[in-house]
Formats: structure tokens, C-alpha cells, sequence
């Protein structure tokens, strides 16, 4: 056999193993939609009965420490702290923490709310940075900030639970807001399952677009530019089709570092979150199910899809890049930590189902699928990719997609409807189907060199630039 017939029956082979990669994917995707599509629609008809002020004024409701870890967020913190400071909630405190910032995070934050620096003490369950002072609000005495040397996020959220007086926690990004009623949805599961219930997250939204007053939206808008409304389809997608279907299943993964509640018992008895990965969020997650499992204690990791937290996403492809390298190689590293879950029945559901489809999909997915593009291209060049094989691939890897990306915005439409207009809708159609023809392959490439820089230990959080929430506009 010569050499260019050995590369043909080579790219041959791979071609079909591509398309039954991606048939198998898209499969998944699909079950888990329709999954999501029925827990959905019950999610709704059950929070329409709900009556959330019996949940708010009753004296059996857990309080929350909301946690916020900020890093130079000078833009966004006081927008942030004031939406927390106006939700319906019981009792609750929230605990900023300022992680060594360089600019006038911590400044910004003594102006706006009357801070003054105490002597209050507290318990150093976690090992953290060290920390250099700890602020109270004269204004708002639920209100308490604590200024430490930088250690990254795992290290000030370790911070705040060191801080937190409460059995529950609930961390916040500094450049999110969340909605009125978001914590007494998110913490309904803890409420009817106590024993069992060790963690809870919200559906995460895109923010920009929308206007946002003293700390809270008060117009809801899809973005001007291509990269955020990219994300907001990709958002609908991940959380009410992925992450709704998950926790049905019990198997949930993730739950999201912009909003989520856990056990403070839990977390500290797994010694909080870790500095070895590059998403804090995934591996906590990861490692309560590990624990829970090893305790052999009946637990629950659930995800709500309508306390709303609303969150800035990149609005440049160079933006957008380092931060889909950093969630890609956090997926690595974690993996990697835990592959002792890899198919393994002693891990149930989550070491039989979620951990390989994650190692097998989401982390070597955009590997298969950027050499997938180039194999079709060399198939073509070498003369041996016919029609009939191409329109098969084109449909398998790129309408299959499209369906599921106009399915999750048609589930927002019949269900929520955050975005109220016809056009929006239209505008969200439209960039299902975009998304597939050159979005989807970039975040592919970048997850590729996620990989590399991985390898060889790269850990750069890279900086996030805040262009910081916009106003609502002056009613002439």
C-alpha cells in the first residue's frame, strides 16, 4: 500500500469515528433536553403556587453568609453589594472579601456603606492568606468586608467562610447581581431536604444589554455586539438544557462560582476550596460528591433554573479567550484529581454517567472536533470525501447543534421569557444558528490550546476587563 493510500483509509477511519462521536454527543445533548424540557415545565407550574413570603418570614428558614470574593472589581462592587443588600431574604450577612486588590475596590466600598475597621474575632478553620483587617458597616450592620493579602479566589472564598456565621453559604462573582426572590428559590431544596441537600445553584444570565439600577435590572435587553449574545445562547444552553438535566439525573457536576449555596459543614470538612485547579467552583463540586459518597450518606447536588443571577460576560474574543483557557484547563486539572471516579460504580451515577461523559466530551470533545474540520479538508483535497458522507457529517455536526441551541432558546421562551420582545427571540434564532458556522469551531481551537497550556503548567488567571453595568437610562 502506498503512503497516500495508507492516508487515505487513515482520514477514511477517523471520518467515521468522527461522525459516530458526534452522532453519540448530540444524542446526549437531546436526552438530556427532553429531560430538562419535563423538569422545566414542573419547575414552573410548581413555583407558581409557591409562596415564597412563608418561606421568608418563617423562623425555620436557614440564614445565608453571602460570600463575595473581590479582586480589583472597583467597577462593579457597590452595584453588587446593594443588589444583595435589597433581596427578600430573612437573615443574612454578606461578607466581601477584598483579595489584594490594586485598585479602589476597597476604597470604593468604605465610601458607599460607612465601613469601619473592628477587632471582631473568628475562627481560622481554613488556612488562608493572611488577613489584614476586617470592616463593618455603621449603615448596614449585616454588612462586613475583609481586607486580605492576595490569594486568589479559592483563597478569599476560604476567607469568607472562615468569616461566615451562618450554616449556609452563598457565593457571589463581584460583577453579578441577582434578582429579588433569588435566595429564597435557591434555598427551597435546602428547606425540603435538610439532611440531605449539601449543595444548590442558580441559572446564571447574561447582563450585558440590560440596564441595572441601585443593584438591580431594571430593563432586560439582549447585548448590541456578536461575542455576549454568543454567550447568551451558550448560557441557555449549558444551564437549562445541561445542568437542569444533570440534576435530575443526580449527577451534577457543577454548580456556578457567580451563584451557588453549599453547607458550611461540608465544605469545611473537605477543607474548603482548593488552589490546584483553575475553577474552584467545578472541583468543590466534584469533591462533595466524592466525599458524600465515601461518608455513604444519602446526599443531593441540585440545580434551580429561576433564581436569576446576573452576570458581565467578555464582550472581545481576546477576552473571551483567556477565560474559556482557564475554564478548559480547570476541566483538566480536575479530571485529572479525581480520575479515580472514572467509571467507577462506587461512585454511583456520577462516576458511571456524568465523570466519563465530561472526560470523554467536554474535555477531549473540542480535540475530535477541531481535527475533525481538518480531516474533512484533507478528505476533500485527497479526492476521497464524497457528497454523500459530507452532507452526512454537515448534518450530524452542524444542524444537529443548531436544533439543540433553538431548542434551549425556544425552552427560555415557553417557560421564562426574560427576553420579552419578538425581535429578541428572532435575534436569539439567528445566532443559534450562527453559533454553529465559526463560533463553536473558535472556542473548539481555544480549548485545544487550553490543553497545551495545561500540559505545561501555564496557570495565568489572565485579566478580566469590567467595562462595569450600565445604567438605566433618564426618562425625559
Amino acid at each position: 500500500m502506498t503512503f497516500t493510500g495508507f492516508l487515505a483509509q487513515a482520514l477514511l477511519y477517523f471520518n467515521i469515528f468522527v461522525l459516530i462521536y458526534f452522532l453519540a454527543l448530540n444524542s446526549i445533548y437531546l436526552i438530556l433536553f427532553v429531560i430538562s424540557l419535563f423538569e422545566v415545565l414542573r419547575f414552573v407550574r410548581r413555583t407558581f403556587f409557591s409562596d415564597y413570603r412563608q418561606i421568608m418570614q418563617s423562623d425555620m428558614t436557614w440564614p445565608i453568609s453571602v460570600l463575595i470574593p473581590a479582586h480589583d472589581e472597583e467597577k462593579t462592587i457597590v452595584e453588587t453589594v446593594r443588589s444583595m443588600l435589597m433581596v427578600n431574604y430573612g437573615e443574612f450577612e454578606i461578607v466581601v472579601i477584598n483579595d489584594g486588590s490594586n485598585d479602589k475596590t476597597l476604597a470604593r466600598l468604605v465610601e458607599a456603606y460607612e465601613l469601619r475597621r473592628t477587632d471582631q474575632p473568628y475562627r481560622r478553620v481554613i488556612p488562608t492568606q493572611q488577613v489584614r483587617a476586617v470592616y463593618r458597616s455603621l449603615a448596614h450592620p449585616n454588612l462586613v468586608v475583609v481586607d486580605k493579602e492576595k490569594g486568589g479566589k479559592s483563597d478569599a472564598l476560604n476567607a469568607g467562610i472562615n468569616l461566615a456565621r451562618y450554616p449556609l453559604f452563598c457565593s457571589i462573582d463581584a460583577d453579578s447581581v441577582i434578582e429579588d426572590n433569588a435566595l429564597l428559590r435557591v434555598v427551597k431544596p435546602f428547606m425540603e431536604k435538610p439532611h440531605e441537600t449539601v449543595a444548590a445553584g442558580g441559572i446564571v444570565r447574561i447582563v450585558n444589554g440590560c440596564e441595572v439600577k441601585e443593584g438591580r435590572v431594571t430593563r432586560i435587553a439582549l447585548p448590541d455586539r456578536a461575542i455576549p449574545i454568543f454567550q447568551v445562547v451558550e448560557y441557555l444552553r449549558a444551564f437549562l438544557t445541561g445542568r437542569v438535566g444533570w440534576s435530575n439525573l443526580q449527577s451534577l457536576l457543577i454548580i456556578s462560582g457567580a451563584f451557588g449555596i453549599y453547607k458550611k459543614q461540608e465544605v469545611v470538612e473537605i477543607g474548603g476550596y482548593t488552589h490546584d485547579t483553575d475553577t474552584e467552583d467545578l472541583e468543590l463540586v466534584v469533591r462533595l460528591h466524592e466525599h458524600m459518597r465515601r461518608k455513604k450518606q444519602p446526599y443531593r447536588v441540585v440545580f434551580v433554573p429561576d433564581p436569576v443571577c446576573w452576570t458581565e460576560s467578555p464582550e472581545s474574543l481576546r477576552v473571551l479567550a483567556r477565560q474559556r483557557n482557564r475554564w478548559h484547563r480547570g476541566l483538566l486539572q480536575t479530571i485529572w484529581i479525581h480520575k479515580r471516579m472514572f467509571l467507577n460504580p462506587r461512585y454511583g451515577t456520577v462516576g458511571m454517567f456524568a465523570f466519563p461523559y465530561f472526560a470523554i466530551f467536554e474535555l477531549l470533545g473540542p480535540f475530535i472536533e477541531t481535527f475533525g474540520y481538518i480531516a474533512v479538508i484533507f478528505s476533500y483535497l485527497l479526492g476521497i470525501l464524497d457528497v454523500q458522507y459530507f452532507l452526512l457529517f454537515l448534518a450530524v455536526s452542524v444542524l444537529y447543534g443548531v436544533f439543540l441551541s433553538i431548542a434551549a432558546v425556544l425552552l427560555e421562551e415557553i417557560s421564562f421569557r426574560r427576553y420579552p420582545g419578538w425581535t429578541d427571540l428572532a435575534k436569539l434564532v439567528a445566532y443559534s444558528v450562527l453559533e454553529n458556522l465559526g463560533y463553536r469551531q473558535l472556542l473548539s481551537a481555544i480549548k485545544v490550546k487550553a490543553f497545551w497550556d495545561a500540559i505545561r503548567r501555564r496557570r495565568a488567571w489572565g485579566k478580566m476587563q469590567r467595562k462595569g453595568f450600565q445604567p438605566a437610562r433618564v426618562e425625559s
